[in-house]
């Protein structure tokens, strides 16, 4: 059945109603909305595929930007991630309470409320910040080191993990970040190695790191290396004894305090012995230094360029075909891991402009739909759509974080379309369109789909949120 606009735009009032606790029938029968998701049939203009591959949307004046400047000082721009935070943008982050404190501190929070400020910031960076291509890249480290935040204490400690590892090293060198991981006391905690001990060992974290960290799945190690490499990370625990080892006034020592919620090694609780990881030999006696044996070996490995390599074909490409793959390995090589030498091969190749187009996942629709709109947010009530389309932040129970095909996020376009409705009609509250920002530059005759999707889309009104909204739900914008 084919809806008009007009139908539509009744949908769309229904929708908003219904999101802000009006008694109403859903708006949308599930009959109406495409069974697929069809990318577009034209190819994207250069500027408006790079915006949408190594930022969170294309809105007009960053197009207007990357045309001007050209597509290498843009990605130079961009790598070097040192454009200047807007006010408002600090001044929303520190405003959110839990975020100011570290690690069981925020113990006093209910769990609901630090994850929707992780969220909640997630979301404000992605869509104000001016360094996109950095906020494209804590996403994707985001869920390659993937934490679920439900489980045991994680919540707490999330937001650490976020600051030290994901924007701490994001565009820094893969080893770096590799072993920061490994010291995460969000990440140990989620994979048990706090239970991981000489006397009864846990393979959880060893067998995460080898298989989604570092090597991939058919990255050469077996079940062997596996359990040595468990060894090798006994006693990696988290603090989580009283806060003080000793109180006398004559002996107090400041170095004895124990911040609770921090990496802890605890050298009774790991195995010395000597070990076999890769080939290659782990010494015993050399306690805690086991584990950085081991995160340089894999660092290095040949597995751990190319698996690095392709996932980063195909969040920036969209495939990961092997000549591009090998030349973005090659230089993970060449510079010992440096992310931004493996982006700069990947943002300035002709593959980029050429690719397959790439679906949104939820996060990435939204973040582009505020930004094209030049919507303000403070991106509090958003996170029930996110919820909504299936993709909450850090909420993926597995480890292997939110899949990034196509079939898995076909179940979203309802909820898409109820979000575009309510965001045009202004019905999210604590974000609003900024249709005068949108327009003003387009005079009397404003070309709604134009602004908003980089393309006309054939639309034609009087309406703005109508057409912004029909902009938002075309199948156009679903893909970058």
């Amino acid at each position: 059945m084919e809806i008009t606009r007009r139908e539509w735009l009744g949908a769309a009032a229904g929708a908003a109603l219904a999101l802000s606790g009006c008694e109403m029938p859903r708006p949308f029968a599930t009959s109406r909305v495409p069974e697929r998701l069809e990318p577009p049939d034209e190819a994207d203009a250069p500027a408006i595929r790079l915006l949408n591959r190594t930022a969170f949307g294309a809105p007009a004046d960053e197009v207007a930007k990357v045309e001007r400047i050209g597509r290498e000082a843009w990605v130079a721009l961009q790598l070097e991630a040192r454009q200047d935070e807007p006010l408002d943008l600090t001044l929303r982050l520190r405003r959110l309470e839990s975020l100011q404190y570290e690690g069981f501190n925020t113990s006093d929070f209910k769990e609901q409320h630090l994850l929707d400020e992780l969220q909640q910031a997630a979301l404000l960076r992605a869509v104000h910040s001016p360094n996109q291509l950095r906020e494209r890249m804590v996403d994707f480290w985001s869920n390659h080191f993937s934490i679920y935040v439900r489980k045991a204490n994680t919540r707490m400690l999330k937001a650490a993990d976020d600051h030290r590892v994901i924007r701490g090293h994001a565009l820094g060198k893969f080893p770096d970040l590799l072993w920061a991981s490994a010291q995460s006391p969000a990440m140990l905690l989620y994979l048990d190695n706090q239970a991981n001990t000489k006397r009864a060992p846990n393979e959880n974290y060893a067998r995460e790191l080898l298989e989604l960290h570092a090597l991939g799945v058919d990255g050469g190690y077996t079940q062997q290396d596996v359990m040595e490499v468990a060894r090798c990370f006994t006693g990696w625990t988290v603090e989580n004894r009283p806060p003080l080892t000793q109180l006398s006034q004559h002996d107090f020592d400041i170095r004895k305090l124990r911040a609770r919620g921090r990496f802890r090694f605890d050298p009774d609780q790991h195995d010395d012995g000597a070990k076999q990881v890769l080939g290659h030999t782990i010494p015993a006696g050399q306690g805690e230094g086991d584990a950085r044996q081991v995160v340089d070996i894999l660092a290095k490995h040949p597995s751990c360029a190319r698996f690095i390599a392709r996932k980063l074909c195909r969040a920036f490409v969209g495939t990961a075909e092997e000549p591009l793959v090998e030349r973005v390995a090659d230089r993970y090589t060449k510079t010992d891991g440096d992310i931004k030498a493996m982006l700069e091969t990947l943002l300035l190749s002709d593959e980029l402009l050429a690719g397959p187009p790439i679906l949104k996942r939820p996060f990435d629709y939204v973040a582009s739909a505020l930004r094209c709109t030049y919507a303000e947010t403070d991106g509090r009530a958003v996170g029930e759509h996110l919820r909504k389309m299936g993709q909450p932040l850090n909420e993926w129970p597995m480890p292997d974080g939110y899949p990034d095909g196509t079939s898995e996020w076909t179940g979203s376009l309802l909820a898409r379309w109820n979000f575009a409705a309510a965001l045009a009609t202004g019905q999210i509250r604590g974000t609003k369109v900024a249709f005068d920002r949108l327009g003003k530059s387009m005079g009397g005759n404003v070309e709604w789909d134009r602004l908003v999707c980089g393309r006309p889309l054939g639309l034609s009104g009087d309406d703005p949120a109508e057409l912004v909204a029909l902009s938002l739900c075309s199948p156009e914008f679903q893909w970058r």
